[in-house]
């Protein structure tokens, strides 16, 4: 197949991959706005209906990898295909459900499903996409989840405004429908072995990182209701769990995780990258607020719109991001991905206290689009060198890598401002001790970011001086 013939070939693949990213980005954002209307409507608590949202969180980091793993077996289409059956199942079971109780339960099984649309559009861009466009694969579908993060809010409202909560889940198996429909239409054949041994499946691996990512998804929730376990006694059993993951897999045939795919430096390097960017990128969203109504007496719906700057600039800017890297290269594009978030997070650090909203404001238009760089040219680089047996296991650990970094930067990146605060409430801190704290949270972020940066560049610096020996040596 020619290069023009490969390019048209690649639009409706893409068109269909970025409808299975929307589907699984709508149902994180879409169900956040609909929580107090089901504290009402269900007659529970607040800290009971969070584990709508939770659960559907939580299920999807602790079977990102593993959905990852199943699509380099029997097939990213057919998995693909699966995942979109599933998500659209359990979201008609959220919107038939006479109770929280198995609302929770529909969402853990949307999570199943969900896992599947995040891991699997990255490995089949890599598939069917030619070399020279992956860039822009990639862009897109980090513009098509940011273009749901910003969607979810307002269009849960407009429903709510129009109907009920139960709407938005037949409205999320709607777009799944949609996208199962596109899938089949755009991507013909798999490729892949039928015949799988039970042995591939690392049943023991699997259980274990199931059992730490649970509990490191918990402990990161701040001790949530109906979780009788400390956050401390979950975060150790998380350690624990580990642990015994790495002894287990580097002793099986066909381990979940090979560790020699982690001990490779670009690869393993792009991992760490992306779970500390996530642990960035969170600090905006949990630690942007308490400045903006603490310290600049916004209202809720005022905060709402000035955080709504951030998804709305990434949609824009996720393509061009894609972009750049096809025409620079992966690595420069990282390296100036990176080297615009330090000044963006020192910009935000400061800019606010100076101009406030319009300084905030200011902040996030440089700092998102170089979110969006380092994302695509981070993705990039990790997977077009992936062989295709381990290009859906690679796909999966970069979502659950950056999942990981967003759950870490929501606790982690709290704790850091409460401290700083040094009153432990924000309500009762003055204007100028929230900004201050608010300052030195993002300045400590900026530092976290420059780390970042050296271990891009020493990665960078390591293959150009492999590359170099190996034609000396040739």
């Amino acid at each position: 197949m020619n290069t023009a013939s490969q390019n048209r070939t690649a639009i409706p693949v893409l068109i269909a991959l970025a409808g299975a990213t929307l589907s699984a980005s709508l149902g994180i954002s879409v169900a956040s706005v609909l929580l107090p209307t089901l504290t009402r409507s269900c007659a529970v608590s607040v800290t009971e209906v969070q584990w709508v949202v939770l659960a559907y969180l939580v299920s999807v980091t602790i079977t990102i990898v593993s959905a990852g793993r199943i699509g380099d077996l029997f097939g990213h289409r057919r998995v693909l295909m699966g995942g979109l059956i599933l998500f659209a199942v359990a979201s008609v079971i959220c919107a038939t459900a006479p109770g929280l109780g198995v609302l929770v339960a529909g969402r853990a099984a949307q999570g199943l499903g969900g896992a599947i649309l995040i891991a699997l559009p990255m490995s089949l861009a890599r598939d069917l996409v030619p070399e020279g466009r992956l860039g822009m694969a990639m862009g897109l579908l980090g513009t098509t989840s940011a273009c749901g993060t910003a969607l979810g809010p307002s269009l849960g409202g407009l429903l709510l405004a129009w109907s009920d909560w139960r709407l938005a889940f037949w409205l999320l198996s709607g777009f799944a429908c949609a996208a199962l429909v596109l899938v089949a239409w755009s991507i013909r054949s798999d490729h892949r072995r039928n015949a799988v041994s039970v042995r591939e499946l690392d049943l023991p691996g699997t259980l274990v990182l199931v059992v730490a990512l649970a509990a490191y998804a918990l402990a990161t929730s701040g001790g949530v209701a109906g979780v009788p376990v400390s956050p401390p006694v979950l975060m150790s059993g998380a350690l624990i769990a580990i642990l015994l993951f790495v002894f287990l897999e580097c002793r099986v045939a066909a381990p979940l995780v090979p560790m020699g795919l982690l001990r490779d430096r670009a690869v393993g390097i792009g991992f760490a990258m992306n779970l500390a960017i996530g642990t960035v990128m969170m600090s905006t969203l949990v630690v942007g607020p308490f400045f903006l109504a603490f310290s600049l007496g916004l209202s809720e719906a005022q905060v709402g719109l000035v955080l709504a700057v951030g998804p709305a600039v990434a949609a824009v800017s996720g393509i061009p991001s894609g972009w750049l890297t096809d025409r620079l290269g992966a690595g420069r594009v990282m390296v100036l991905g990176l080297g615009q978030i330090i000044i963006g997070l020192l910009c935000l650090a400061y800019l606010p206290r100076l101009f406030g909203v319009g300084g905030y404001v200011a902040a996030l238009m440089a700092l998102t689009p170089a979110f969006q760089m380092f994302l695509a040219a981070n993705n990039t680089a990790v997977m077009s060198g992936a062989a295709q047996a381990q290009r859906g296991r690679l796909s999966g650990l970069l979502g659950l890598s950056r999942n990981l970094g967003l759950m870490t930067g929501a606790s982690a990146m709290s704790t850091v401002f409460v401290a700083f605060l040094g009153t432990g409430d924000a309500t009762q801190a003055t204007a100028e001790e929230v900004g201050r704290a608010f300052s030195m949270t993002f300045a400590g972020t900026a530092v976290l970011a420059l780390v970042t940066l050296a271990l891009a560049l020493w990665s960078l610096a390591s293959g150009r001086y492999r590359t170099l020996s190996l034609r000396r040596s040739g």
